[in-house]
């Protein structure tokens, strides 16, 4: 017997946070959040995408034992703006037992249909910057901090509860040897030129402050045409500054300005932090900080999170000046491996960035959709 318990006291929204701990105690490719960081996530106090999403969360219970999670989020911005009736769901965790997963989704496309919302897609976060799709290929493969692990049965629990495909993410990879920089070395001079454009690096985090509300308005600009985009609130991007910002190595964010300084292009990647957090085990404290802080150092793998550049520049050359601006930190930092993350398989031009360097897809992942009416 499964009994579903909506998650309201800490001691609960405690219990939702920790259990994939349980669930992928002996997974060598599970990485682990920071506890109190996530409870901080899904804290209608503290995370102000809560002033234009609401979420519920919910625990499956067989006895006394939680076997299973899940979020319902609306996010009433893409509901009412751009006119997507949709019911999200994320954090969708559950042992293998198709009732678990069943009741979990039941509530879910309850609360969908009672704000008279016509389907439910997932898993996904609350926008756009939140870990997104069921990994369906590549378990074999360390997680990382933005993207959600998943046993294999999650697939099949989805197509036998009648959902279908809705998107399909890939993960690619590429080693550092593959980027020649005769390829871009030759070409960013020309397109730098051309343009009157100047590379922006940094070396201090401090230092990119100033240009943080530029780099979010860009990102606003570049990824509004991909679809169920929701832009990014000012006070969104006063929490990813606090939140992320410090994690980043400032000698990996790179930005290109135009002859007045205003910012054309950015990038931003993050040194893996996935074996840092399997060893913090959830905790910051006492040694947890100690191996984030070394990860975000000294790291032979790096993750290509972000990548915009304002429609104006798009095919014009500019991430020549990117690749050979990273190409020097990572023979400085001698990084090895480069990573994306998800990226949908049908963005033809995003693929297109990255076809000299031979990059291998060695993850894939879906959101799932399932009408409600």
């Amino acid at each position: 017997m499964i009994r579903i318990v909506e998650a309201r006291t800490k001691r609960e929204m405690e219990a939702f946070v920790r259990f994939p701990f349980e669930l992928y105690r002996n997974s060598p490719y599970w990485v682990p959040p920071i506890i109190k960081e996530e409870i901080q996530t899904l804290d209608r106090e503290a995370n102000p995408v809560f002033e234009q999403a609401e979420a519920r969360f919910f625990l499956a219970y067989r006895g006394q034992k939680v076997v299973g999670r899940v979020a319902a989020i609306v996010n009433w911005q893409e509901v009412r703006q751009m006119g997507l009736p949709k019911m999200r769901f994320g954090w969708f965790d559950f042992e293998d037992d198709l009732a678990i997963s069943k009741a979990l989704l039941e509530e879910v496309a309850a609360i969908g249909r009672s704000h008279n919302l016509e389907y439910m897609e997932g898993p996904m976060g609350f926008s756009n910057l939140d870990k997104v799709g069921v990994l369906t290929e590549g378990f074999d493969h360390i997680g990382t901090m933005v993207t959600w692990y998943n046993h294999p049965y999650y697939k099949e629990h989805l197509e036998q509860l009648g959902f279908v495909t809705e998107k399909e993410y890939i993960e690619s990879k590429f080693p550092v040897s593959n980027a020649d920089p005769r390829l871009f070395n030759r070409v960013e001079g020309i397109i730098r030129q051309r343009y009157g454009l100047t590379p922006v690096n940094f070396t201090l985090t401090a230092e990119i402050m100033p240009w943080v509300d530029q780099m979010f308005e860009l990102f606003n600009s570049t990824y509004s045409r991909l679809s169920s985009f929701v832009a990014i609130s000012e006070a969104q991007k006063e929490y990813f500054k606090k939140k992320y910002l410090p994690f980043i190595n400032p000698e990996y964010i790179k930005f290109i300005v135009d002859r007045d300084e205003k910012l054309v292009a950015f990038a931003i990647v993050m040194p893996s932090f996935s074996r840092a957090l399997q060893k913090a085990r959830g905790r910051l404290y006492p040694f947890g900080i100690f191996h984030l802080l070394r990860a975000r150092k000294h790291n032979k793998d790096a993750i290509f999170y972000l990548i915009g550049i304002v429609p104006e520049y798009q095919n014009k050359g500019l991430t020549s000046i990117i690749f050979n601006e990273y190409y020097k930190v990572f023979q400085k930092r001698k990084v090895t491996m480069c990573y994306r993350t998800p990226e949908l398989s049908d963005n033809i031009a995003i693929q297109q960035l990255w076809k000299h360097f031979s990059p291998e897809v060695y993850k894939r992942r879906r959101t799932y959709r399932k009408p409600l009416k």
